[in-house]
């Protein structure tokens, strides 16, 4: 039989640190600046995919974005203290890769707010990509879900119904709700609508983090 090592040549225990523990939301981060420069990218986006420019253009295009990357990169920060995504004063918690969601009213069981899709997310003859819509729902449902309790939880299941086309540059309503709760399971679900037409919905489980999951 092997024996327990003794407490001197135990390896140390490191502790457990939860990375979700101290997010600090704060919407002064990057300020206005910050704000103007979100929408002018995302026009950049639209513009992009909008643009049939000949090659030289593409070039110069090129040059004056890399540019950007250059002025960026010495600013590189950890995570929870980039203002994408932690600006929840903007649409889209002001991270470009999400749909420009905008918050209208919010509860702990229950969340209101309007979406616009833009030119950079349409898929083909005037429709929104299928796959921009399960994005939506997985933010606002992960927003609310975590919402609902003190630690953090994912995504385990996400359904989303397709009813009609979603259009690009129409103000569209969503409505969220927390259906119910059962231990570290929360169960919600989301409505896409046009108005009187419902665009598309969603239920999911987000299920609450054990300590030391990342």
């Amino acid at each position: 039989m092997s024996s327990q090592p003794s407490a001197e040549n135990r390896p140390p225990v490191t502790p457990f640190i939860d990375p979700f523990a101290n997010i600090t939301v704060d919407i002064e981060r990057g300020g206005a600046p910050y704000a103007r420069f979100l929408e002018l990218f995302r026009t950049l986006q639209d513009t992009v995919v909008g643009s049939d420019p000949p090659q030289d253009v593409w070039d110069q295009v090129s040059d004056q974005v890399k540019t950007a990357i250059d002025l960026l990169v010495p600013w590189a920060a950890p995570e929870w203290q980039r203002p994408a995504g932690m600006r929840v004063d903007l649409p889209g918690r002001g991270n470009p890769l999400l749909i420009p969601f905008v918050w209208d009213d919010e509860s702990e069981a229950h969340v209101r707010g309007r979406v616009v899709f833009r030119p950079f997310h349409l898929g083909g003859n005037g429709a929104a990509h299928g796959g921009t819509l399960p994005l939506l729902f997985d933010d606002v449902l992960g927003r609310l879900a975590n919402s609902v309790g003190g630690t953090i939880g994912r995504t385990a299941f996400l359904k989303v119904n397709y009813r009609k086309i979603t259009p690009i540059g129409v103000e569209l309503q969503v409505d969220a709700t927390v259906d119910r709760i059962e231990g570290r399971k929360r169960w919600v679900s989301a409505r896409l609508s046009d108005h009187d037409t419902l665009i598309a919905d969603a239920e999911g489980l987000f299920v609450e983090l054990l300590p030391g999951q990342p």
